[in-house]
């Protein structure tokens, strides 16, 4: 093998080291954006489950008319 052939491995070597870095970064920093965004949308679900709850203690007396 000569020198030229090693460093065009050696240099296809470090560009994927690099990509590989770059990627599991991402990965990761989208990982923790979909855990965020799952907690919210628990949040955002247990928020109007509480609100269909709620309407639906109202009494008759309670409620508005259709007009409203």
């Amino acid at each position: 093998m000569n020198e030229t052939t090693l460093e065009s491995i050696q240099s296809k070597i470090a560009f994927l080291e690099r990509a590989n870095t770059e990627l599991s970064d991402q990965l990761y920093r989208q990982h923790r954006e979909i855990e965020a965004l799952t907690r919210r949308v628990a949040e955002l679900a247990s928020r109007l489950h509480a609100a269909v709850a709620e309407e639906r203690l109202r009494s008759p007396d309670e409620e508005r008319p259709p007009h409203y």
